[in-house]
């Protein structure tokens, strides 16, 4: 039984890369950041607005996060999301930890892709939402977002496609 978690900056890739690594493995994958999406359009907000709004009611997050650690009991999965491998790691769950980064520059254009707006606005958005996370996970969990070194693997994708990732990541799980 594998499980992986995918960890990583937004625009990094960390999407793209879990659903391919599906199917090359067979493994589920669940995506935890579309509960974060679906609560937000919910409360009719933004990613950002929600963001502010999540700083000021923790639960939201806590319930995320207690979503997430049942899914990582169970096992045989890879889940991505921003704190998944340290879900993983402050609960002594066995899995493969992995972290995918990327400069400012392509995470915005990846984003743009998916989401249209223009650079100014996404990077906006991109820096402001990594505020948000970091100040709300060090606030409710004393997580460092920038301490990478509980990872099993940490990858740029800055110039490699989403098959060299998970070719990179097929190699290391072997």
């Amino acid at each position: 039984m594998t499980t992986i978690t995918i960890s990583g900056a937004p625009g990094s890739g960390k999407s793209t890369v879990a659903q391919l690594l599906s199917q090359k493995t067979n493994i589920p994958y669940i995506y935890s950041g579309q509960l974060f999406r679906t609560f937000a359009q919910e409360h009719n907000m933004s990613l950002e607005a929600f963001g502010k709004y999540c700083e000021q009611h923790p639960e939201i997050d806590k319930k995320l996060d207690d979503y997430q650690l049942q899914i990582l009991q169970k096992g045989n999965v890879i889940l991505e999301g921003r704190i998944a491998g340290w879900i993983a790691f402050r609960n002594n769950i066995s899995a493969k930890k992995i972290f995918l980064d990327a400069d400012l520059t392509t995470r915005t254009q990846r984003l743009i892709k998916r989401e249209q707006g223009t650079t100014e606005q996404r990077q906006k958005e991109i820096i402001n939402r990594e505020k948000s996370e970091t100040q709300r996970y060090k606030q409710y969990y004393d997580i460092n977002l920038a301490d990478q070194s509980i990872y099993d693997l940490i990858i740029d994708t800055s110039n490699k496609t989403p098959e060299e990732i998970v070719a990179i990541i097929l190699n290391h799980l072997t």
